[in-house]
């Protein structure tokens, strides 16, 4: 009884409760924390749906993250627009980035992929840095302080329930599509190109997709953390970061979406408790990577698959009307039921 209770769907559901009414009863520090955690669990999701389920080792995620935050914050700045344009603006600019890259991705995959994605992101790394007539340079530059009115909430409250709102949306969204054709045929690009291609996949059309998803969610994110910290800097958007992300899909789970939300909890709650201990992230960070790839592969949810019942993230919606093609393309659809 009790191990039914800790089921996938109860555990989420008690989570989700329980980021409802935190802000009645947590101080402005730990809302920042929350709100924080949000915002990364929309990058892991975007990053996991382009790497966990669609085999694409890139690293231009953190490059898409910067990108929405400047194309969200520059809007508001140079050209006077609302939080409420520039936002979706953004994250639409940060979406084409995303199918843009996608191009080469055809040709390249495995380290030629991560190599070249690599670039693009110190890339844009160097344009945020030196453009400075756009960009403001290394220095950063600040933005308007957005308002909820006529809503009777604070910036600080309004933000965090827009965010997680914002993940509620976004999550179901991601649990749809991979339980659905589309999901199906990233898991298949992933386990194999060239049988994915025998079976009418087109790769170049797929892998656009999981980009611009990527893409799509990494710009909202980046509209989101401008808008939490009211300053956008070349720094948060660097190497560090590309690692910090890639560190949440392996510790939650790669291929989970729910995965995602766990991992990005886990990391960011850990890095904030050993924030006053100087060197002591990076070490407690490169031990956690380590003891994950050495005794839990699968992350966190692949340890809970095998210890409690009701983990499982089928990769179907309903049985019928579903092609036995895709469903037999990958071995995780043994975990299909009747």
């Amino acid at each position: 009884m009790t191990m039914a209770l800790l089921g996938r769907r109860n555990v989420l559901l008690a989570l989700l409760l329980i980021a409802a009414i935190a802000p009645s009863f947590i101080n402005d520090y730990y809302l920042f924390i929350g709100n924080t955690i949000l915002i990364y669990v929309l990058l892991s999701i975007g990053l996991n749906i382009l790497i966990g389920y669609t085999g694409q080792l890139a690293f231009a995620n953190a490059a898409m993250f910067g990108i929405g935050a400047y194309g969200t914050g520059l809007l508001q700045v140079r050209l006077g627009w609302p939080f409420w344009a520039a936002f979706p603006a953004g994250t639409v600019i940060a979406m084409t980035v995303g199918l843009a890259i996608s191009l080469p991705a055809l040709r390249l995959r495995g380290l030629y992929l991560a190599v070249s994605t690599l670039a693009f992101a110190q890339f844009t790394q160097w344009i945020f840095l030196n453009w400075e007539d756009v960009t403001y340079g290394a220095g950063g530059f600040k933005t308007p302080t957005i308002s909820f009115a006529p809503l009777p909430v604070s910036k600080d409250v309004g933000l965090y329930y827009l965010s997680l709102l914002l993940v509620v949306v976004l999550f179901a969204l991601a649990q749809n599509t991979v339980r659905s054709r589309l999901g199906r045929a990233f898991i298949a690009v992933r386990d194999s190109e060239i049988a994915a291609q025998s079976l009418g996949v087109d790769l170049l059309r797929y892998k656009a997709l999981a980009f611009g998803i990527s893409g799509f969610y990494a710009g909202v994110a980046g509209g989101l953390y401008s808008a939490l910290l009211n300053f956008v800097s070349p720094e948060g958007y660097d190497l560090f970061q590309m690692v910090l992300q890639k560190a949440m899909i392996v510790v939650g789970g790669l291929g989970s979406i729910v995965g995602s939300v766990l991992g990005a909890g886990a990391i960011i709650t850990t890095l904030e408790m050993l924030r006053k201990v100087k060197g002591a992230q990076e070490i407690a960070f490169g031990a956690i990577l380590v003891g994950f790839i050495l005794f839990m592969p699968g992350g966190i949810v692949g340890w809970l698959k095998e210890k409690v019942r009701g983990w499982d993230e089928p990769l179907h919606r309903s049985r019928r009307r579903e092609s036995p093609v895709l469903v037999q393309s990958s071995p995780e659809s043994r975990e299909i039921g009747p």
